[in-house]
């Protein structure tokens, strides 16, 4: 398909509710819509406990109630229907890609975020009102914050996993420690290794509840030597998450999906595990309006691809404009050489930066892509000798055998 067609209903449905983009006004009011809804439920549930509130208001109750399930439903229903067009579904397979899509985490908590109000309409279980408050869940997809948050407790899941399992043995130990030093007194609380595991919890975690004491010496020095050693112990998890959490803020101001990279022509053809390992390399930013990203003159070590919004191209005079799926500084990076335009930000815009070393990994990976820049370059190189005037031919052939031989050294 070209890219002046015009996409299917199924396939515009799919852009406003899964891939966001920000120079996509209905999918951003759609986004803002959703998340005001699901903030609305919670404070609803909430109130809903209040018994005066929800007898002078239960009909309003009601009625939102009502309306959230139905506009829920809605979205979940057409979440299915376009799932075909995820790239990581067969798209050949329609079924099949919806089946697949439905046991998926988001689909999951976006069905348990309708099923208590169905299941309520047979079981009559006001219980069944606290599970609502699952609808929370689904900020997950509307905020980049606590996707990336998801991301990091995933990526560092052996750490943690590691870190639980310290504090586990921790706990077991120190309740065995206790128990050995209190079973001889006559007041003790600590009866058996298990009862002594939640003075253990309740100490390394510092709260103290207070209602199992050591009664001995012995018993007061060790509880305060947990302490400290909860402070440090607990510590480990948190610094965890900080750290990987500050890693990935830092790498990237947004999450790139396959869906953003299959919007660049030069990836459209490539098969998920490409996608995933070319997603891994790149690092995404959001400029603002008049922001330079790259200036005539210096150095050169990155290339630049147009997810949304647009850029201006500033060719000694000549302007240019660059849209989503365009992309700039191959000429550059391959020829080894400072940029030969001043690129700033004409409107709100999404980018994904590729580093010198990371570019030639992935060509080294990914040949075709070497290939495709190749051409790309060339095309790039004709414009400038026949319709700007920048350049001579002579020049021109420099440039193309000097990327031509950087693409051959890759190994």
């Amino acid at each position: 398909m070209s890219s002046d067609a015009k996409p299917s209903l199924r396939r515009r449905l799919f852009e406003i509710l899964e891939i966001g983009a920000i120079d996509d006004r209905r999918s951003l009011w759609f986004n803002r819509f959703m998340v005001a809804l699901i903030l609305l439920n919670v404070v609803a549930v909430v109130f809903e406990t209040v018994e005066a509130v929800y007898r002078q208001y239960e009909p309003w109750f009601w009625a939102f109630e009502i309306i959230t399930v139905a506009i829920f439903t809605i979205e979940y229903v057409t979440r299915v229907w376009v799932s075909p067009e995820h790239v990581r579904y067969p798209r050949n397979k329609p079924l099949q890609a919806r089946l697949r899509y439905m046991v998926s985490p988001y689909a999951l908590i976006d069905l348990a975020a309708i099923l208590p109000f169905f299941l309520s309409l047979y079981v009559d279980l006001r219980v069944l009102r606290v599970f609502r408050l699952l609808r929370l869940l689904k900020l997950v997809r509307y905020s980049p914050a606590l996707n990336t948050l998801a991301n990091v407790i995933y990526s560092e899941r052996r750490a943690l996993l590691g870190a639980g399992v310290i504090m586990l043995g921790l706990i077991v130990f120190s309740a065995a420690i206790i128990f050995y030093i209190e079973r001889g007194h006559n007041e003790t609380a600590f009866s058996s290794i298990p009862q002594a595991m939640w003075w253990s919890l309740a100490t390394l975690t510092t709260v103290g509840y207070g209602d199992m004491i050591p009664a001995t010496a012995a018993g007061k020095v060790f509880g305060g030597v947990l302490m400290i050693f909860g402070l440090a112990m607990y510590a480990l998890p948190v610094g965890i998450i900080a750290s990987g959490f500050a890693s990935e803020i830092h790498r990237r101001d947004f999450v790139v999906s396959q869906e953003m990279l299959r919007r660049v022509p030069l990836f459209e053809d490539l098969d998920m595990a490409s996608l995933t390992r070319i997603s891994s390399l790149l690092r995404s930013r959001i400029f603002s309006p008049g922001d330079v990203l790259a200036r005539q003159g210096d150095h050169a070590d990155h290339m630049v691809f147009v997810l949304s919004g647009t850029l201006e191209a500033n060719l000694n005079g000549t302007v240019r404009e660059l849209t989503p799926g365009e992309f700039f500084g191959e000429i550059a990076l391959l020829n080894e050489s400072r940029w030969y335009m001043t690129v700033t930000a004409a409107t709100r815009v999404q980018v994904m930066l590729l580093d010198t070393a990371d570019l030639y990994h992935l060509i080294s990976e990914n040949p075709v892509i070497g290939d495709h820049l190749m051409e790309h370059a060339a095309t790039r190189l004709d414009e400038a000798v026949a319709e700007l005037g920048i350049i001579d031919e002579d020049q021109a052939n420099r440039v193309r055998e000097s990327i031509r031989a950087s693409i051959a050294r890759v190994p």
